[in-house]
């Protein structure tokens, strides 16, 4: 087995080559920009722009990957939807030059996904359940996953996920539970939504689920988040109590009042039966995972 990482430079990212390193995995990790992991050694690293079908070629004839692992993506949903242009091209367009450089050689290509393809209307979703995206994000999103589905190569994996979190180095993005945690460190006030419900994931469970599906050779759609659906107000809670830091300065808003330029699925969790039976999943609680951010 030999994986090719895009976006190592991201959070998932760093953590698949730490578990990668670890497992002595042969792998290759590339992001746009210099390597930012200081985990990752610089002979394991190249840079790649996904959007140039030309660097990809290259490097797939160089490196004869059997397994892609896709996490580079435009993440930010709002600015998404004020770049939707970008953000196609990045999401979906270079999706698919990966995903043609992967069927010429009959590797396996694995796409990250989100839980925002869905509507939010039901929560607690099968990998069946239909689609309906709110956003240019989603969308776009939507748009990968579907040139995978219908295409007649069956080597591939969708892994669906929900509001990634952990520490990595010098990350582009923070995330809720970090930013959370440093600013009810600082005794400052923080506005947070009452009525959008995620299921927070740990970084490091993610990140073997990935890798144990490659491991398995299994296909299809895999639905990979924490076990606990709860409101982003009730996760900055728990947050703060965890490292007992002052809760009053929580303070609940509704998602109509932020006046966001994407709309979000107000109820999302996953059904993990299936990644449960299939690969052995057993992701760890919000408290068991605080400790080590």
């Amino acid at each position: 087995m030999k994986i090719l990482i895009t976006g190592s430079n991201g959070l998932l990212g760093q953590k698949l080559v730490r578990q990668l390193l670890k497992s002595n995995v042969p792998f290759l990790a590339t992001s746009k920009g210099e390597n930012r992991n200081v985990d990752c050694p610089q002979e394991l690293y190249v840079e790649l722009d996904i959007c140039n079908e030309n660097e990809i070629e290259l490097l797939f004839t160089l490196f004869h990957p059997t397994h892609i692992i896709h996490t580079a993506a435009i993440t930010n949903v709002d600015y998404c939807e004020l770049n939707p242009v970008e953000c196609n091209e990045v999401n979906f367009k270079a999706s698919l030059k990966l995903f043609e450089a992967a069927k010429k050689t009959n590797a396996h290509f694995q796409l990250l996904s989100t839980d925002f393809v869905f509507d939010g209307l039901k929560g607690n979703y099968q990998e069946e359940d239909a689609v309906g995206p709110l956003s240019v994000y989603a969308v776009s999103k939507v748009n990968a996953e579907n040139a995978l589905i219908n295409d007649t190569y069956r080597n591939w994996s969708i892994v669906r996920t929900i509001i990634v979190y952990g520490i990595g180095h010098n990350l582009s993005r923070s995330n809720i539970i970090c930013w959370a945690k440093d600013v009810l460190s600082k005794e400052q006030d923080i506005t947070i939504v009452n009525d959008q419900f995620r299921s927070p994931t740990w970084a490091d469970d993610l990140a073997w689920a990935c890798l144990r599906i490659c491991k398995l050779n299994e296909k299809g759609i895999f639905h990979i988040s924490g076990p606990e659906t709860m409101s982003i107000f009730e996760l900055v809670n728990r947050i703060a109590k965890h490292f007992n830091l002052p809760t009053g300065k929580i303070k609940a808003i509704s998602s109509s009042q932020l006046n966001q330029a994407a709309n979000r699925p107000p109820k999302t969790g996953f059904n993990l039966t299936k990644s449960k039976e299939k690969i052995g999943y057993s992701p760890k609680i919000l408290e068991e995972t605080l400790d080590l951010i």
